[in-house]
């Protein structure tokens, strides 16, 4: 395809996690390359292979599994257009605030080039969302030209009903298209 991009898909230790793979599914059949980074406690709720089979590339989960003399982290954020963070947890945003990069997904985000586009999409309890850390770390990102879309409201997997469920999947795929 000639106008195929790349895009990074982050994944974090949320229930919605599962979601990805629709997320995922929906970008490769639109015509473009997906590379999948998961956060170790996203793989409590969806498989590496689950993603792998979906997007046809490894999913890179650790900073160390170097598979060429590129270290992973600096390959993919030099070939991204466009980081796509679905769901993501309190703890991603903080991080990524802050300029933490403890794990892959972190690392890669600090790689990415100015000019790759960040879409985030939070999933959490809508207490943590609400929490006066998670809206300044948002303020935080918002101004460095991170977009966010959602969180939306509804029963929440917590129990809970509120604020904090992933936008819907459609949505974020609608968005992270007309990004690219």
């Amino acid at each position: 395809m000639a106008n195929q991009r790349t895009v990074i898909l982050g994944i974090t230790g949320s229930i919605a996690a599962y979601k990805a793979a629709d997320i995922a599914s929906q970008l490769v059949k639109a015509g473009h390359t997906v590379h999948c980074v998961m956060t170790k406690d996203a793989t409590h709720f969806i498989t590496p292979l689950t993603l792998e089979t979906i997007s046809r590339q490894a999913v890179t989960l650790d900073l160390f599994a170097e598979r060429e003399w590129c270290p992973t982290h600096v390959a993919v954020a030099d070939a991204a257009d466009l980081l796509v963070i679905a769901p993501a947890t309190a703890n991603i945003i903080a991080k990524l605030a802050a300029g933490i990069a403890d794990d892959a997904l972190s690392t890669i985000a600090l790689a990415l080039r100015p000019e790759a586009k960040v879409l985030i999409a939070p999933a959490m309890n809508g207490k943590m969302w609400l929490h006066p850390a998670t809206q300044a770390n948002v303020k935080i990102l918002k101004a460095r030209g991170a977009e966010f879309i959602g969180p939306d409201k509804g029963l929440l997997a917590c129990g809970y009903e509120g604020i904090g469920r992933l936008w819907p999947v459609e949505k974020i795929v609608a968005r992270a298209l007309k990004l690219l």
